[in-house]
């Protein structure tokens, strides 16, 4: 077998000038293994396509000395073309170049192939998938070989009497091949497409040019691609780069006596596809891609190549939403026979003209195309059938969440004027709804659609447009022309200032997620850059600014919190420099705490407790204490520090007071865990200075703030004769809400400002809720378009998104002596996964949801008809269905399908969330147990 290669070695020497002693080395291997092959190797017998007379002599005499035993298919393999050998233990050592798969002259290769795809859930069986095989025969020839070098060749495959099938041999009777020959499946024009012949350049055993034809159907060409591409391959181990249908790659070969293998790294491939993920990786999907291909050698022969590729995905968030795609190829060697002639001349151009002047050079990487919908209803149509489910007083239910991700996936495909169109004629109970669709799309005609229809000069509209605005700020994968639209728009004019604010939150968040994504360097949105500024009006600003600028602060990760951050918010807490509010002190503190606090820094703070107002040396306890019960990162310096009796002693850690900071678990699994916690801070004479509620979700190293509600009230204590306490003497009488969702700060909302408003809002408001948002949102987006290696196209989707209404409400009774708040979060949520592999005659699928609908409420109740004031927090979550479906399914392109449906619902017991034991204690005093009905003893009647 390496007489090929040293024959073609010493041909090349023996023109090249003189090497010396290198020549006669060189004749002297070759002769050793020509001796080898004619006395010790069975070879199989045929002819091999080379002229040389050494050669020819040693195949014909090994074909005459071969063993009777081997018949197997004596005349029918494609030979490894090696490169020269330096002596007999380095058989498939390269000198000068690496070579790969070599055909014989004159012959006609015959070859079964197969390609076939499975689909189905992430740890679902095989026999249990979807999907569909295409079998074939092939013809392979050599066309032409260049005269100056062997590894320079021409062949032409031919796919012949395909067919199409399950893969799935349970199917039965509901097959939906069955009775259907295979121009019926694949439709007659595409089956001839399939069936003319390919043309593959390889040089060195690498593809240097794919031939076919034009204006051939793209779907039928990129399966004539997956097959050619499974003649490139290489002999030697050895990492390179190769581009085949899945795009320029890069592979590793693995040379082993009986087999070659090569492992192709998917997430190398360079290839052009549409697709996008989210940014923060708590609502991302991981994948994992695997392609090997192994080229069975026997005798020197290669009898058959088998392919495997895997793709798997699996959203982080929820495990049950995973799905797995395996696409297999073989191509086996059945026979050769008498072929054609080889084509004589020196250019290969001249020689494809020869063959067909039709043929021209296509890439060989696999090409985009579309599948045709058809009687698929228009985006109007569309709209008009689920509509209905899009009224205000059905988002709570998750059949309008699933109804709001189809929508938006038939947005993605419309056009500016369709959509224009819709928002033109919609009435204004259902035009909310439809403007979170159309700007949740993200595609330039939705944003242009939706730009045109807003108009921010007027007052008319300001629910629609600041819907507009949220939904820009939950953008999934938002890009620099939406940034650019809306500081255009920021440069405007504004009927309402509430909306200019929006606008500037919205940038805010936009530039924050471009960056997070390596997209820009462009705004002040939670950049190290904005640091200084924003430590210069904490620590000097006055009430309202100071406070603004240290929440913000708060927001940035650790590793922007430095020392020289926290020698400010030391200032700030200890007061070294003016006097601040407890709110102020309490965020530079909690922010002290959870980045990397210093032994001195705890320390310091420690010994302040004791020392502060009454309600902040409660509050700084029960955050300290909370921190070591959570075991959160500070826990271990804290300890450190409590080692010290002047730190940890009776007097410190005996404070009185309402005032509390908690968290605990919503729910917790090995690989995340849900976090919930609630602090409150009292002004010294019992009235709510600030709750805080926060729930975390937590992914490995990831974490996304879900959501953050703040209740803020300041200069109430003229209401009860109080005394403010110290740095808050001054304040105006305030009260309001704010709210952090999934990372997105939205604009605050004012229940009221100043003395008057109080008063005029106490006389004439009742209990009812304010609204803060109420929104469909789309939270997780995830789409990927792959390229298989068989030619098939493959899709990946996964969509999550919550229909959700946060209200508020404060009720303060003079009579009663009592104030109350409430936040209440009404929440539907589906997430909805979605794979298809298409043919364009037959495509597979598997869809997967889940979704639930559920209410969280979080009620505070304080009583100031006595002293100290009694104070409940209660934080409950009501009961919610979780539903979970699957659908699998086979369709031909001319209507027929197999459709596999499964539905699973469990119910979620509701449950009241545990704070700290002197919160239940003071919430058995609120509300006493009701003495039970003595109707029940033996009276009278």
């Amino acid at each position: 077998m390496a007489s090929i290669g040293c024959s073609g070695m010493v041909e090349q020497l023996s023109g090249a000038p003189d090497q010396g002693g290198v020549l006669v080395t060189v004749i002297g291997a070759c002769l050793w293994w020509l001796l080898k092959i004619l006395f010790f190797t069975p070879v199989r017998h045929g002819p091999t396509g080379h002229s040389h007379p050494l050669l020819a002599l040693a195949l014909l005499t090994s074909a005459a000395s071969a063993s009777p035993t081997h018949t197997l298919c004596q005349s029918c393999h494609l030979h490894l073309l090696l490169a020269p050998s330096a002596g007999p233990s380095h058989s498939v050592l390269s000198v000068g170049h690496t070579t790969g798969l070599s055909l014989n002259n004159d012959r006609l290769y015959k070859l079964t192939y197969s390609t076939e795809v499975f689909v189905n859930q992430g740890k679902g069986k095989l026999q249990d998938s979807v999907g569909y095989r295409i079998s074939s025969n092939v013809d392979v020839v050599l066309l032409w070989r260049n005269p100056d070098g062997d590894d320079d060749q021409l062949i032409q495959i031919t796919i012949k009497d395909v067919n199409v099938e399950n893969v799935n041999q349970k199917r039965g009777e509901k097959s939906i091949f069955k009775g259907k020959n295979p121009a019926k499946i694949i439709r007659k024009e595409n089956l001839e497409a399939l069936q003319r012949p390919v043309l593959l350049h390889l040089v060195h055993g690498k593809v240097k040019n794919f031939y076919s034809y034009e204006n051939e159907p793209v779907a039928i060409e990129n399966i004539k691609r997956g097959l050619a591409s499974l003649f490139q391959m290489q002999l030697s181990s050895g990492t390179t780069n190769e581009v085949d249908i899945s795009g320029d790659c890069k592979v590793t070969y693995q040379g082993h006596q009986d087999k070659v293998i090569k492992i192709k790294a998917l997430d190398s491939c360079k290839i052009e596809r549409s697709g996008f993920t989210a940014i923060n990786q708590v609502l991302g999907v991981t994948s994992k891609a695997t392609s090997v291909t192994t080229y069975k050698i026997e005798d020197s022969f290669v009898i058959a190549v088998l392919a495997e590729e895997t793709h798997a995905f699996g959203l982080n968030f929820l495990r049950s939403i995973t799905g797995k795609i395996v696409s297999k190829q073989k191509l086996e060697l059945k026979t050769t026979e008498a072929g054609p002639r080889l084509m004589s001349g020196k250019h290969i151009a001249d020689i494809i003209k020869a063959v067909d002047s039709k043929y021209k050079a296509l890439p060989i990487e696999g090409q985009v195309f579309q599948a045709e919908c058809k009687g698929c209803p228009s985006l109007s149509e569309h709209w008009q059938s689920i509509r209905k489910h899009l009224q205000p007083d059905n988002l709570s239910k998750a059949e309008a969440v699933r109804n709001f991700l189809a929508f938006i996936q038939h947005l993605r495909t419309a056009k500016k004027e369709e959509i224009l169109q819709i928002l033109k004629t919609e009435n204004k109970d259902i035009l909310p709804q439809l403007v979170d669709a159309v700007t949740s799309a993200q595609t330039p005609d939705s944003l242009d659609a939706i730009l045109d229809f807003l108009d921010f000069k007027s007052s008319s509209n300001v629910i629609l447009q600041e819907r507009f605005l949220y939904a820009c700020g939950f953008a999934s994968h938002p890009d620099e022309e939406l940034l650019r639209a809306l500081i255009s728009k920021f440069k405007g004019s504004f009927a309402s200032n509430d909306i200019r604010e929006s606008v500037m939150i919205t940038i805010g968040a936009l530039v924050r997620k471009l960056c997070q994504s390596d997209g820009c360097k462009l705004k002040n949105a939670l950049l190290p850059e904005g640091i200084p500024i924003l430590l210069k009006y904490a620590e000097t600003g006055e009430g309202p600014i100071s406070h603004l600028a240290t929440t913000t602060l708060q927001r940035y990760d650790v590793h922007f919190i430095t020392d020289e951050v926290k020698k400010t918010l030391n200032r700030i807490y200890h007061q070294n420099r003016k006097v601040h509010e407890k709110t102020v002190r309490t965020t530079a503190a909690a922010i002290i705490l959870n980045n990397n606090p210093s032994y001195m820094e705890v320390k310091n703070i420690l010994l302040s407790i004791g020392e502060l107002p009454k309600e902040m040396n409660k509050y700084m306890l029960s955050t300290v204490q909370d921190i070591l019960r959570f075991e959160m990162p500070a826990s271990k310096m804290i300890r450190r520090v409590l080692k010290e009796m002047v730190a940890h002693n009776y007097d410190r850690f005996a404070q009185g007071g309402s005032s509390s900071a908690y968290t605990g678990y919503i729910g917790r699994s090995p690989h995340s865990a849900s976090t919930y916690g609630l602090d409150i801070l009292y002004s010294g004479s019992g009235i709510l200075r600030r709750s805080n509620v926060n729930i975390f979700q937590y992914i490995g190293k990831s974490h996304l703030h879900a959501t953050q509600v703040v209740i803020e009230a300041q200069g109430l204590e003229t209401l009860i004769a109080a005394t403010p306490d110290e740095g808050e003497e001054n304040l105006d009488s305030y009260a309001g809400l704010s709210v952090i969702l999934f990372d997105v700060q939205l604009r605050p909302v004012t229940f009221f400002n100043g003395y008057s408003d109080l008063m005029s809002k106490m006389l004439s408001a009742s209990s009812d809720p304010v609204s803060v948002v109420k929104a469909l949102a789309l939270l997780i987006d995830h789409s990927q378009e792959l390229q298989l290696q068989s030619g098939l196209k493959a899709n990946i989707d996964v969509q999550g998104a919550l229909a959700i209404d946060i209200s508020g409400a404060m009720e303060f009774s003079l009579w009663y002596r009592e104030s109350k708040t409430r936040v209440k979060n009404l929440l539907a949520v589906v997430i909805a996964g979605d794979i298809t592999v298409d043919s364009s005659f037959v495509k597979a699928g598997l869809e997967i949801s889940a979704e639930t609908e559920t209410s969280m409420e979080f009620v505070s109740t304080v009583q100031f008809s006595q002293y100290p004031f009694l104070v409940c927090l209660q934080m409950d979550r009501a009961e919610a269905p979780y539903r979970q479906f699957e659908t699998k399914y086979e369709r031909l392109s001319t209507g027929k399908g197999y459709v596999s449906r499964k539905r699973k619902e469990t119910l979620v017991a509701g449950s009241e969330f545990p704070l700290h034991q002197e919160n239940a204690n003071m919430c058995k005093v609120v509300f006493p147990p009701q003495p039970e009905s003595a109707s029940s003893g033996g009276g009278w009647f």
